[in-house]
């Protein structure tokens, strides 16, 4: 059900989706829709009329936080990982290749890539398997709060009915996370390799010296605007702080894979 933007649903088609969640045995009564919506309605986050509900700006604010919460609908860590780990591939590609510069164009051409795909392989990889076993562990935490607040409810039929009702949700939201989780690590690999392709192509195509220029600056202006206004835009930290911590990341990570690689 999509109700941004102004879309209203009928209270009936509001209680055949929440149907869908139950079984026959735990239907949810259309009173308690209704006091649902009451209370909803008093608290400013919907409006009723009619029969047709409409969220308001705080229920549609609301709506979008919760989504984030337990569907992880916006891959924030996905996006700021693949753009650094891009970034830092690429930066390390173009400098090995600036300090020996006597390696032949296939060699390097060959390696800078390989070494791109395998970082984006594996960031989709990790991103895909840590991502399910983390939000996982977080649902059974948050199932077990939600058990633990509802039992509380002296009524025993209200309070197992309640509880079956949470057990059904996390059902349904583990389908959701795990579909989330797929388009985020695809996310992750796919900024991964775009972030690291756009430098070292241009490094590769371009005549000196406007090759170590054009794609050094390209790393600076995807790392230093785009990554750091987006983080400081998520994190609500100032783009000074955000600047400072980023680029001493992306300097202390760049170094480190030229020493290891030197010793290497």
């Amino acid at each position: 059900m999509n109700l941004s933007k102004g879309n209203t649903v009928h209270r009936s088609e509001l209680k055949n989706h929440i149907d869908k969640v139950c079984t026959d045995r735990l239907c949810v009564d259309t009173r308690d829709v209704n006091i649902a919506l009451e209370e909803m309605a008093t608290e400013g986050l919907v409006f009723s009329k009619d029969e047709q509900v409409q969220l308001t700006e705080q229920g549609i604010k609301l709506g979008r936080e919760w989504q984030n919460l337990l569907m992880k609908k916006e891959p924030i860590i996905e996006i700021v990982a693949g753009i650094v780990d891009g970034s830092i591939t690429g930066l390390v590609v173009i400098l090995s290749a600036f300090i020996a510069p006597t390696l032949p164009l296939r060699f390097v051409t060959f390696a800078a890539f390989l070494t791109l795909a395998a970082v984006a392989i594996t960031n989709f990889s990790s991103f895909l398997l840590g991502g399910i076993t983390e939000d996982l562990a977080d649902m059974m935490t948050l199932q077990t709060l939600m058990n633990y607040s509802l039992s509380d409810i002296p009524d025993k039929k209200e309070r197992d009915k309640s509880l079956m009702l949470v057990k059904h949700l996390f059902t349904v939201l583990h389908k959701e996370i795990s579909r989330s989780n797929i388009i985020a690590a695809i996310i992750c690999g796919t900024t991964t390799f775009i972030a690291g392709f756009i430098p070292i192509g241009a490094f590769l195509v371009l005549p000196k010296p406007f090759d170590v220029i054009l794609s050094l600056s390209v790393v600076a202006a995807v790392v230093g605007i785009f990554l750091v206004r987006y983080r400081s835009k998520r994190t609500k930290v100032h783009w000074k702080i955000t600047l400072l911590e980023t680029v001493a990341i992306v300097v202390v990570a760049t170094i480190a894979s030229l020493i290891v690689g030197g010793i290497a």
